[in-house]
């Protein structure tokens, strides 16, 4: 929404203005700022403008109001005195207009008491001869103060605007968040959670106490009251867990009118939504699946968003989705429309994945600096900081440096978390995907089966103690050593990224859903959690490359680092360091590099007890052979 503070020269637009802006956390702009200085110097000496004078800056003011109101808002404090300068500026449908009224007197008392501004009180005279008052908008007595005119403005805006823009179901960390980012960017929210006696009661109502400077949030106990507070068509996200889904649609389609939309920020199963699209779409309505990554942080200050589903459904709320991402390198959005169905979904999906084998990683690398090198955390945090300025740079190392420097009591807090590592199914989701689409998923899988084996604590315990460790007896060169494991590292999260867009290939070739990369990793460049320097190298070679290991740059990565690979690997293992993600990635590598691999003897043995036949390297391709082996 664009509000306009007009009035003539001393009324109060720019105090005015500064102070709404700040109530409706929305930019503010001073027409004033934008007149060429020729007008300005005009008007310093005292010399009306004309309409002539007026005409390119109104001209100016009227181009910039489309890129503000795509951006969420503004306020602008400009004089606009005539009908014919407010339908220049009119160049977006909704228009709040604010005029500050009041005697000549008032008005030119404050002038005089007004210095170093180039506009001097005699210039009054002039801007009310040419004031024609509008007949509509809100108006103002500038007699009252600052304060008591924003009040006043704000609610009175409240009674013309009574419905919402946007709605949100489910005020969990993530909605409740999501919330207030919507909110602090000017637009009109209404927020419902389910009301569960002595559980959860009134939860809306204390996230508006908790937040008192936001006037533009409501709050809803009762669903129906939320719905019909929403403006036409409604827009409703909901962020409740996947398992509560279908309920809540089953209450809410009863509620809605064909048109509306209805977006899907929890972790859903892709498949789950494409049922759901067609449930939705059956009756008129739109269902939006959208992924959303960044936690509580990015939830408030920006995520990644990725939304999927009817086009025309995105496109009612893509303005929205737009206004809360995150911003990439170049201040774009880090939301894209990613394709029809579950695809929304499904990409978040794989994001998860990669999110796990890069955890994964991580905690493989610490485990071999501190539990086979003797490293201390502190030291820890030198190697991986200088891991995070040289290159390898991401989110999830950075909040590792943070999480090696956290103490309780003067000890380290991580060692005091018990090691079982929990998870919500998203990457046993994408394991299940790969599996069915036929795509090798090796650390990715492996990253989800430490998680399944470090829950096995008691059984690790005993296993511990019957299976008692011995250290090879070989000489470790600690500098080579850290040196060879940044470059294993380095390697294994290309690989986990080059494996996760496997997957998201083979799906969108069979699916028809026509995924862009390079784009999906742009979105990723901020906001999300698996953020890093390589997925802004990623974004440029998707643009040219499909095969992220068949791109120039990455094979000379790989090939300079792969002998130091193989031996971290190795002496990890001889060490009894269990290492599934840094092993599953080199055996990826070994196996796509390999022209010829011993697949043949599977063929062999295939054929032999089963007659499944096979194929020739000497023959034509597409013809099959079988054979009396015994």
């Amino acid at each position: 929404m664009i509000y306009i503070v007009m009035g003539v020269t001393g009324s109060g637009k720019t105090t005015v203005g500064l102070k709404l802006a700040d109530r409706l956390r929305l930019p503010f702009y001073d027409a004033d700022d934008y007149h060429p200085q020729q007008s300005i110097d005009k008007m310093r000496q005292g010399i009306p403008l004309h309409d002539s004078d007026r005409a390119p800056w109104l001209a100016q003011l009227a181009s910039l109001i489309p890129d503000w109101e795509a951006n969420g808002g503004a306020v602008l404090a400009c004089s606009a005195l005539k009908e014919e300068y407010r339908k220049t500026l009119q160049t977006v449908p909704d228009i709040s207009w604010i005029y500050l009224d009041g005697s000549r007197h008032t008005i030119l008392k404050r002038l005089q008491a007004r210095h170093a501004h180039f506009m001097p009180p005699a210039m009054l005279e002039s801007q009310l001869q040419a004031l024609e008052k509008p007949a509509y908008g809100i108006h103002v007595d500038v007699s009252l103060s600052p304060e008591q005119i924003v009040q006043e403005v704000i609610s009175k805006l409240e009674h013309m605007n009574p419905h919402s823009e946007f709605g949100v179901i489910g005020l969990g960390v993530m909605g409740r968040s999501l919330a207030l980012n919507l909110a602090g960017h000017g637009v009109r929210v209404a927020m419902y959670n389910r009301h569960v006696p002595g559980k959860e009661e009134g939860i809306a109502g204390h996230v508006i106490a908790e937040n008192p400077t936001f006037t533009n949030i409501k709050g809803y106990d009762q669903l129906e009251e939320f719905v019909q507070s929403l403006e036409k068509p409604r827009k409703v996200l909901l962020m409740i867990y996947a398992g509560a889904i279908d309920a809540q649609l089953d209450a809410l389609i009863q509620l809605l009118e064909p048109g509306d939309v209805v977006i899907d920020g929890g972790n859903s199963y892709y498949k789950d939504t494409e049922r759901r699209t067609a449930l939705l779409s059956s009756k008129g309505l739109h269902f939006v699946g959208t992924g959303i990554s960044g936690g509580e942080e990015g939830a408030r200050k920006g995520p990644s968003i990725m939304p999927g589903g009817p086009r025309e459904g995105y496109e009612q709320v893509a303005k929205y989705l737009e206004l809360i991402a995150a911003r990439d390198s170049k201040g774009k959005p880090c939301t894209t429309y990613i394709g029809p169905d579950g695809a929304g979904h499904f990409v978040k999906m794989v994001h998860n994945g990669i999110e796990y084998a890069e955890m994964q990683a991580l905690a493989e690398a610490y485990s071999l600096l501190r539990y086979m090198l003797g490293i201390a955390p502190a030291d820890i945090v030198v190697i991986f900081t200088e891991w995070q300025q040289s290159g390898l740079g991401s989110y999830l190392l950075e909040i590792t440096i943070d999480i090696l420097q956290k103490k309780e009591e003067d000890e380290l807090l991580l060692d005091k978390i018990l090691d079982q590592a929990e998870q919500k199914g998203t990457g046993g989701w994408s394991a299940a995907v790969a599996l069915e689409y036929g795509i090798p998923y090796d650390t990715l899988s492996a990253a989800v089966m430490a998680r399944a084996l470090s829950a096995m604590k008691a059984e690790r315990v005993k296993a511990a103690a019957l299976y008692q460790k011995q250290n090879p007896n070989v000489t470790i060169d600690e500098k080579s050593f850290v040196n060879s494991l940044k470059q294993a590292y380095q390697v294994t999260r290309i690989i986990n990224h080059e494996i996760g867009f496997s997957l998201m290939r083979e799906v969108s070739a069979q699916l028809n859903w026509e995924l862009n990369f390079s784009e999906i990793a742009r979105i990723w460049t901020n906001g999300c959690i698996i953020r890093s320097e390589l997925m802004e190298e990623l974004a440029e070679i998707y643009q040219q490359e499909q095969r992220l290991l068949l791109a120039p740059p990455i094979v000379n990565r790989i090939r300079n680092a792969r002998q130091g690979f193989a031996s971290v690997v190795a002496l990890g293992l001889q060490y009894g360091i269990p290492l599934p993600v840094l092993s599953a990635a080199l055996n990826y590598y070994l196996g796509y590099s390999t022209a010829d691999s011993a697949a043949n003897l599977i063929q062999a043995q295939r054929d032999y007890f089963g007659a499944h036949t096979y194929q020739r390297n000497d023959k034509p391709g597409g013809t099959y052979f079988h054979t009396q082996w015994k």
